[in-house]
């Protein structure tokens, strides 16, 4: 392999991920091939419905990183031109066929800090008055810029102090952060890069909380008295034995161009820089006063990086846990189902992003008697997840106490009522089907069941009471009906039937009868099969916003 290529291959490469909110967070390109697109097991997942589900993958080929599209609907565009395959150079942009969607920026973090160093190491030896300063300053920027993603918060910031003294001529420098309802110290460190403990700084806090206030640009207190409740009014600048002393607020930024951001009260600030000297006042000259206003603008952006970056990882803290709790949830539902005899059945639930509140079971009562239930308790997250577990529980040892439906469904509504006072509810179907055909059920307010005919005649099993939870005092009337030899019952939760496609169509009002008419001759398994495919093509996504449970039981009577 040739030095060129060694050099590619030793480079970190990554990709600056601008979400269509605006904000950005940095992921390296591991493992190879690193895969791109919507579904929820790509390397880097796109929460766009209008991506691909395997939207694109990034490769290496002898050193280089190369992009490939994978037959995706829109295309991957890069700089702006569309492209099947393409090597990618540092800083090359990767979108996806839509303005307002993500974008990609391809960084090989080796090669730009390659750069900076031969800009520093370039520089003449005899600058020009002034421009040293620039160079260096500048340099150090960049440098602190390219090192986020590698060196703490506290590391680059540090730099800033450091670059802050070098353009001043300040003897210390303190980086101070906004917590209410004053100022910490963050950094603290002398000109030659020693660090300083916080005592060492004898303004009190409350003295430059005060001028950040009441000051919004450059702050040089000079010899300006410190007058503050609870401060001598001997203790000035001068009493204090120092020369002199500069402020520069840190500016709150935004999404948008640095450029352009400007303090409008004090709520847009993060903190401050203090610079002071007690041997020599420091150099404010107005190529200085734009220097400093520059690194702290370059601290202001290092500050909110790690402020996006803790809020990412605290999501993928979030989303680790809820995978936990999804594993659960599925090991709650049966693990086999009856595939022979008199009654057999077919059930499964696509989980969501979320932990949900869908559950479904299928257990035997005896030799002659089969029990249904599928239920959706309200809301999304742990809470719904625990309700439905506690349904359940319920449930279970409910079919096996010596009473009838309507005191068990009494029961269980008056305890998931007690325990949340109304604010969360569950839509259950409930049936006990009979060897003799006999249907008994109550459906509390859950998407209505279908008993399917093997000709395609198909009947709806009607609400019998309000959701469970909901009142206190609610009572649940049982049906009944009989059953044929080949009827199958389709039970489902809400997030098949109100499931959207991009056209805004109801998965109910389009293709729930269609599916049923077209595959009323198949067994339970293959019908929930074909209801789940054609749920997919409907919705064009394989991570639904609601979980989808379907369970189909069939009566074939020996």
């Amino acid at each position: 392999m040739d030095p060129h290529s060694a050099k590619k291959d030793a480079a970190v490469a990554g990709l600056v991920v601008v979400g269509p909110s605006g904000n950005r967070t940095r992921v390296g390109i591991q493992p190879v091939p690193f895969m791109i697109g919507r579904q929820a097991d790509n390397h880097l997942v796109l929460r766009d419905n209008r991506a691909s589900r395997t939207h694109a993958r990034i490769v290496t080929e002898n050193g280089d990183y190369v992009v490939e599209d994978l037959n995706s609907r829109h295309g991957v565009y890069v700089n702006g031109q569309r492209v099947s395959r393409h090597k990618l150079a540092n800083s090359d942009r990767i979108e996806f066929g839509f303005a307002d969607s993500y974008k990609l920026i391809f960084t090989l973090e080796e090669d730009e800090l390659h750069r900076i160093l031969e800009q520093i190491s370039g520089a003449p030896a005899t600058p020009a008055p002034g421009a040293s300063n620039l160079a260096k300053l500048r340099a150090l920027v960049e440098v602190a810029r390219a090192l986020q993603s590698s060196l703490s918060t506290q590391d680059v910031l540090a730099a800033v102090v450091d670059a802050a003294l070098a353009v001043t001529g300040a003897e210390r420098g303190f980086l101070l952060l906004r917590e209410d309802p004053g100022l910490v110290v963050s950094v603290a460190r002398d000109r030659g890069g020693a660090p300083l403990k916080d005592t060492d700084l004898r303004v009190p806090t409350s003295v430059i909380n005060r001028a950040l206030r009441t000051r919004r640009e450059l702050l040089s207190m000079s010899f300006d008295p410190l007058e503050e409740q609870g401060v001598r009014p001997e203790m000035s600048v001068a009493d204090l034995e120092l020369r002199g002393v500069v402020c520069v607020p840190l500016v709150r930024v935004r999404a948008g161009s640095v450029q352009d951001t400007v303090i409008t009260s004090v709520n847009d600030t993060v903190g401050l820089l203090y610079m002071d000297s007690r041997h020599a006042a420091a150099d404010l000259s107005s190529g200085n006063r734009e220097l400093l206003q520059t690194l702290a603008l370059e601290a202001s952006t290092v500050l909110e990086n790690a402020r996006l970056l803790e809020e990412e990882r605290e999501k993928q803290r979030m989303e680790e846990e809820l995978n936990v709790a999804r594993q659960i949830q599925r090991l709650l539902l049966p693990s086999e189902l009856p595939f022979t005899g008199w009654f057999r059945a077919s059930g499964s639930s696509i989980p969501s992003r979320q932990v949900g509140g869908d559950y479904y079971d299928v257990h035997a009562a005896g030799a002659d008697r089969w029990i249904m239930v599928v239920a959706d308790v309200s809301g999304k997250g742990v809470s719904s997840a625990l309700l439905a577990s506690l349904l359940q529980g319920s449930f279970l040892l409910g079919a096996d106490a010596p009473i009838g439906i309507e005191e068990m469904m009494a029961r269980v509504n008056r305890f998931l009522n007690e325990r949340t006072q109304g604010e969360k509810y569950a839509t259950v179907f409930y049936a006990v089907l009979a060897r003799d055909g006999l249907l008994r059920w109550v459906n509390t307010g859950h998407p209505k069941p279908v008993v399917l005919r093997p000709g395609g005649e198909m009947r709806r099993l009607a609400s019998t009471g309000l959701p469970l939870g909901m009142l206190e005092d609610s009572t649940y009337e049982v049906r009944e009906t009989r059953l044929e030899s080949g009827d199958k019952i389709v039970m489902f939760s809400d997030g098949l039937t109100e499931a959207e496609n991009t056209e805004n169509e109801f998965f109910e009002k389009r293709e729930l009868r269609r599916v049923l008419e077209e595959n009323a001759a198949l067994d339970s398994n293959g019908l929930r099969a074909a209801l789940e495919k054609a749920f997919e093509a409907f919705a064009d996504t394989t991570v639904p916003a609601d979980d989808i449970t379907i369970v189909v039981a069939e009566y074939l009577p020996e």
